[in-house]
């Protein structure tokens, strides 16, 4: 245990109890000794009672000469923490007391570092709060108070710290989803929901990470798993302020869903007068509608059918999953929904069971616990093929790259085992490359299985989404949302939902929920590969490697890992040359327009000024065609006072030469 303070001994029970001397662990003796340490830990100096103390120590049973044994512990953790009278601990009239100081405590260690990310969160300090959170929440090394399990004396502090434990790790969620890094966020606020069921402040930060992270339909969906499952379990409803985010949600309204959780009380997002329902209108997808239709009727048939949809994160899966449930639930159809091996329907919420529970759970209307099925549990395949069977069905299940293996083995025995059936199986896959889904995927392609690759939205569909919404808009227009968008579904809604003098142009705004996820991509790269985007967000759209490199000091072999980088992580993308392959090399690496503004964001204006100086500096040293001219006279009109000395010949028409600063940074 790390401590701001000067203290040798600290004393631990976030785990199992603990002394250190100097960083040295004692030996402090058997579990009763150790056991009445904790008793007397607990009691925070206040003294206790010898009777109090066989009570604790020996609620049932209590051996002859109990109270020798309590007086020799005594003695001996005397000895051992106490060896040249402090009194540290101590006896008199009313008992035992162990006067610890309180910042010799782990627990005081603790709440003091939660408190110091509460202030810092809330002073907008993202990386202190981060810090201190962390050291806050790596002091705990198992459950607390361990060696008391469930003795009387123990439960309230030890729901008291539980609290505090689950308390700290929703504001570690909140700080994570203020950083952009919501998918860890979500990770977090899943194994609170799990832990906590009918916690619902950890199921409202699950909401708030799953719409920071852009699934915002995920997050309406466990809203409605949290509604059922306190109906159910206790007959009411949600509190009001879990049903106001709930509508935020629905409206897409930052200004709520910006505000963090767990305390911290931080000053409003500026209000956002523009807002959108869900859903929005269906478009660019009649090709892949299509075809799905032709699996449901094939289905319905009773050929059972199986369908791979694959996208990056926000490519508009889940929305064409909903389209595609809604017509089959139209047409007859039963429709079983799961989300990375999770059932999304029943009336338990998360559970951490078998995959062929959570699949039956999902198929099961009737909300039926099949965790208890003694049915199921003899034969669970059987039962599942059983449910399938029953009628026209559709499973649908979500980011089956993020499922378990499990989960992949059950699918691929009733791939084997379903050959005449009325059913369909759809899957989602945000990654197709992921190694634990390639063995399920071959078993797919052998059986036929229909493969649908989700492309950018068009201009085409960008004006038909327009239209739907009753707005009307130039071709200019158009064509502007289109690139800044990239034709990616979930951004091009996000900037439909600002004002239309917002969306692009001069005046144009960054969405929240797409500001968060290119911040958790950029936060993803290697430091010299976020410099490296710096210097190319100040050249513009296209990246001129060389340039990029020689302004940097680099090789340009040395800057190529980083472009590498920055593509994994979908901030640049390389454009092939009309007419070929990828695989050709031939084409241009870009930096789109959303992120670069992200990444212009994050900088300084001294620190932009620098490196448009610096890019100024290596474009005049080309001889270059007019173009380039214009390309310098931009560089050093950006630059401003740190625009390097230009020579008269160097300096493009219309752009006065600057004398160098007198002491300008380096």
């Amino acid at each position: 245990m790390n401590s701001r303070h000067g203290h040798e001994m600290r004393f631990g029970v976030l785990g199992p109890v603990e002394v250190l001397r100097d960083d040295v662990a004692l030996e402090l003796g058997p579990r009763q000794r150790r056991l009445l340490l904790v008793r007397l830990l607990i009691e925070d100096g206040r003294p206790v009672s010898q009777d109090t103390l066989l009570n604790d120590l020996w609620p049932t049973d209590r051996p002859t000469g109990a109270a020798s044994s309590v007086r020799a512990h005594v003695s001996r953790l005397r000895a051992v923490l106490d060896p040249v009278r402090q009194g540290l601990l101590v006896s008199g009239p009313s008992g035992y007391a162990l006067k610890v100081p309180r910042e010799a405590r782990d627990t005081t260690l603790f709440e003091e570092a939660v408190g110091r990310a509460r202030d810092a969160l809330r002073a907008r300090q993202l990386p202190v709060a981060r810090q201190e959170i962390d050291a806050a929440l790596v002091l705990w090394r198992g459950e607390a108070l361990a060696e008391a399990g469930e003795h009387a004396f123990a439960i309230r502090e030890r729901a008291r710290l539980d609290a505090a434990l689950d308390d700290a790790k929703e504001l570690r969620a909140t700080i994570l989803v203020q950083q952009g890094e919501t998918e860890l966020a979500i990770d977090v606020a899943e194994g609170l929901v799990l832990k906590a069921p009918l916690r619902e402040t950890s199921w409202a930060l699950l909401m708030r990470a799953l719409y920071a992270a852009g699934r915002p339909v995920e997050a309406l969906k466990q809203y409605e798993r949290f509604r059922d499952m306190l109906a159910t379990e206790l007959g009411l409803d949600p509190s009001p302020q879990l049903r106001d985010l709930h509508t935020a949600v629905l409206r897409h309204d930052v200004a709520v869903l910006g505000t963090a959780v767990t305390g911290a009380s931080l000053p409003p997002r500026p209000a956002v007068t523009a807002r959108r329902a869900l859903p929005a209108p269906f478009v660019g997808r009649a090709v892949e509608t299509a075809r799905l239709d032709v699996l449901l009727a094939a289905g319905a048939a009773g050929r059972p059918q199986w369908a791979v949809i694959d996208g990056g994160q926000g490519a508009g899966k889940t929305r064409l999953l909903d389209e595609v449930a809604a017509r089959a639930a139209a047409a007859g159809f039963t429709v079983a929904r799961t989300r990375a091996g999770q059932a999304l329907s029943g009336n338990r919420g998360i559970s951490q069971t078998c995959p062929t529970v959570q699949l039956l759970d999902a198929l099961r209307q009737d909300g039926k616990d099949s965790a208890e099925d003694e049915v199921a549990q003899k034969d669970p395949l059987a039962t599942v093929v059983d449910e399938l069977t029953q009628g026209p069905t559709l499973v649908v299940v979500d980011d089956l790259d993020r499922a378990p293996q499990g989960f992949h083995r059950l699918l691929r025995r009733l791939s084997q085992v379903l050959r005449e059936a009325p059913v369909v199986f759809v899957c989602t896959l945000r990654n197709p490359d992921a190694p634990v889904s390639s063995v399920l995927l071959a078993d797919l392609a052998l059986l036929g299985a229909t493969w649908l690759t989700l492309a950018p939205l068009t201009i085409d569909d960008v004006a038909e989404l327009l239209a739907a919404q009753g707005e009307f808009a130039s071709p200019t227009e158009v064509a502007a949302l289109h690139r800044r968008s990239e034709g990616h579904p979930f951004t091009l809604v996000d900037l439909l939902a600002l004002p239309p003098g917002r969306r692009t142009g001069p005046d144009a705004r960054i969405p929240a929920a797409v500001r968060n996820i290119l911040h958790a991509r950029l936060l993803e790269l290697p430091d010299a590969a976020r410099t490296m985007l710096a210097f190319a967000a100040a050249d513009g759209e296209w990246l001129d490697v060389g340039l990029l490199a020689d302004a940097q000091g680099l090789a340009p072999e040395e800057l190529l890992p980083l472009i590498d980088a920055a593509v994994t992580a979908r901030v640049l993308v390389w454009d092939a040359e009309p007419g070929t392959a990828d695989t050709t090399g031939t084409g241009r690496y870009r930096l789109p327009e959303l992120p670069r503004d992200v990444v212009l964001s994050t900088q300084t204006a001294s620190a932009r000024q620098l490196r448009h100086a610096a890019l100024a500096r290596e474009l005049a040293g080309r001889a270059g065609d007019e173009a380039a001219v214009e390309r310098l006279a931009r560089h050093l009109r950006a630059a401003g006072p740190m625009a390097p000395d230009m020579s008269p010949d160097v300096t493009p028409p219309g752009v006065t030469p600057h004398s160098p600063h007198p002491r300008s940074p380096r």
